[in-house]
């Protein structure tokens, strides 16, 4: 198997690989640039592995941010029966696509 790590984006948890495309809560960096992450929390190479306390020394995920985007609409009711309340709003959560191009 190939390198793999564990990191932590914007407050959430990520198995990932080199070449690996996921979705996350939208990041304050530009479309096309890329950025250092060093909040990594487990690393395995091969039959090497290290895990960090929290964060693993030295070790960093290069990302690239692919595209923002934003999710499917979510329909959001509120009704409270007898008294003619009725309110449905819809929420479009803003998102990121990254794409991891390396791990050290």
């Amino acid at each position: 198997m190939s390198t793999y790590a564990i990191i932590e984006l914007s407050g959430k948890q990520f198995k990932v690989m080199e070449g690996d495309q996921f979705v996350t809560d939208r990041l304050d960096c530009e479309e096309e640039k890329s950025f250092v992450n060093d909040k990594v929390l487990f690393v395995k190479d091969g039959e090497d592995f290290k895990i960090g306390q929290p964060y693993v020394h030295q070790a960093k995920v290069e990302i690239k941010i692919v595209q923002h985007q934003r999710s499917k609409k979510l329909r959001v009711a509120k009704y409270k029966a007898k008294s003619r309340y009725r309110r449905v709003r819809g929420h479009r959560q803003h998102q990121s696509l990254v794409e991891i191009i390396s791990i050290n």
